[in-house]
């Protein structure tokens, strides 16, 4: 095994609007300097093979007089067999510093799970290079999980560094040892991956490699991990019959059989969870893998009660035309007076859920997990709208509060119809004991609260779709500032 070193004095780089954190032997090293790992709570593990080196890092923030007093949480397979432990299940967040993974990590922290991130910090990096930021400031991935620390006494570690290197990967595996890993660590932008062919090249083999490595991680090191894998809804495509959660039964020529549910990805994003899918069932069925396929909806919201307990706490909010989903891109717009970007008719109409309901949809299915060998699909999202109708909640919950707010309709930078049939299921879920936090005028009033509270820091530049599906080309795109 090669020799892990502590590694001091040593500047990461902040996010813009964010300040340096303090240069404590904890969390700043420079890597030409190496000590004995005895004397720290920081381990970093050289393991790389790539052109860039990856690292593993596992920090803490010491916080002296504070104990854990949740309760250890067991799964669904403990509660029946009347199992219990004082040892807390272990869940690595993979991801973990990014918008749903972020959320998700604390609730599970504050459920008493044994959390730990795993993150290469490169979404923040793609904000850097393409000229855009947070409507919300965030803190470092090191303060954030400092002030959670010193807000509830719980240690959420941290490993830095790329799961496509698979060496990093095993080391993160090993020294953790997982019961669960919950996958939020891909490039989860169908614009970004058609901006050129660099970026659908990056999003393919980040996302489908990474997960390659996940899978092998799992079958090398924790065979009794269960995955549980962020999808998308993306993966069906607006089919003109009933979507089912994963799998169709259908009769041909008098023979029935119950198959894959068929997939229509629209992106090159979209086509990287459709490989992600089969690779996932296709191990499960040879290694006996565990695994839960959550195909998600299109995500709305920023708070949690985890995240609303500080301001380091605070999630990234995007509003932008490349990471902004439709809702929380509606609200910004409305707060600054911008006309709602409809996109071509408007009548594109997928699932939608509340951050909040994310991450209670994740501790479920940690809770309640597959059996060996067993690939599951829920599909998760807990209403149906259609852009246009999005757009007509904004303008009467903005009009409440003086907002005179108006709608646009912009060329339809997508290859998608505009006008379609669709009724998708998601019960397995709610049998599971979803209780969903439903769009309300209330919530809408916090959004759009929310986004007036930030409004200084919208960049409008950023605001109409830049991205072209059918003008995409060969030659990298650069960002006119």
């Amino acid at each position: 095994m090669r020799m892990a070193h502590l590694v001091t004095n040593c500047t990461f780089s902040p996010s813009p609007a964010v300040k340096p954190y303090s240069k404590s032997p904890s969390y700043c090293c420079n890597v030409t300097r190496f000590q004995s790992l005895k004397s720290s709570n920081l381990i970093l593990k050289s393991c790389s093979k790539r052109q860039k080196k990856s690292f593993v890092i596992c920090a803490s923030a010491a916080v002296q007089g504070q104990t854990d007093k949740t309760q250890t949480p067991l799964t669904g397979n403990q509660q029946a067999s009347g199992h219990s432990s004082s040892k807390p299940r272990k869940v690595m967040v993979i991801g973990g510093d990014g918008y749903c993974g972020w959320a998700t990590a604390l609730h599970l922290s504050n459920k008493g799970y044994e959390v730990a991130i795993v993150d290469n910090l490169v979404r923040r990096l793609f904000d850097h290079q393409l000229g855009l930021d947070s409507l919300t400031p965030i803190a470092s991935i090191q303060n954030r999980i400092r002030r959670w620390k010193s807000l509830t006494g719980k240690t959420i570690q941290l490993y830095i560094g790329d799961i496509c290197d698979f060496e990093f990967l095993s080391e993160a595996f090993k020294s953790f040892e997982p019961d669960s890993a919950v996958h939020f660590g891909e490039q989860r932008s169908a614009p970004y991956s058609m901006i050129d062919r660099s970026r659908a090249v990056f999003t393919q083999h980040n996302n489908v490699i990474g997960t390659l490595n996940v899978l092998f991680a799992i079958k090398e090191f924790s065979e009794e991990c269960h995955l549980v894998k962020l999808g998308t809804m993306g993966e069906y495509g607006t089919p003109n019959i009933d979507i089912e959660e994963g799998f169709l039964t259908i009769t041909h020529n008098g023979r029935t059989d119950t198959l894959p549910y068929p997939k229509q990805a629209s992106s090159f994003y979209h086509l990287s969870k459709v490989h992600d899918s089969h690779n996932i069932a296709f191990t499960c069925k040879a290694w006996g893998i565990r695994a839960t396929d959550l195909n998600q909806g299109v995500v709305y919201g920023v708070r949690t009660d985890e995240t609303a307990m500080h301001q380091e706490l605070s999630n990234r909010f995007d509003y932008d035309g490349i990471f902004g989903t439709a809702l929380n891109r509606f609200c910004v717009q409305a707060a600054v007076g911008h006309p709602l970007t409809v996109y071509g008719k408007g009548g594109q109409t997928r699932g939608y859920l509340d951050i909040r309901d994310t991450v209670q949809c994740i501790e479920l299915a940690i809770a309640n997990p597959a059996k060996p060998g067993e690939f599951r699909v829920f599909n998760q999202f807990t209403e149906q709208f259609s852009v246009n109708e999005l757009a007509n909640l904004v303008t009467s919950a903005g009009a409440k509060l003086g907002l005179d707010v108006e709608t646009k309709s912009v060329p339809n930078p997508r290859v998608e119809a505009e006008e379609h049939y669709y009724n998708a299921k998601h019960t397995k879920l709610i049998e599971l004991g979803l209780v969903p936090h439903l769009l309300s005028d209330s919530l809408l009033d916090t959004l759009l609260n929310f986004a007036i509270q930030y409004k200084d820091r919208v960049d409008m530049a950023q605001i109409m779709p830049s991205v072209s599906w059918r003008k995409m080309g060969a030659k990298p795109k650069t960002v006119s500032v």
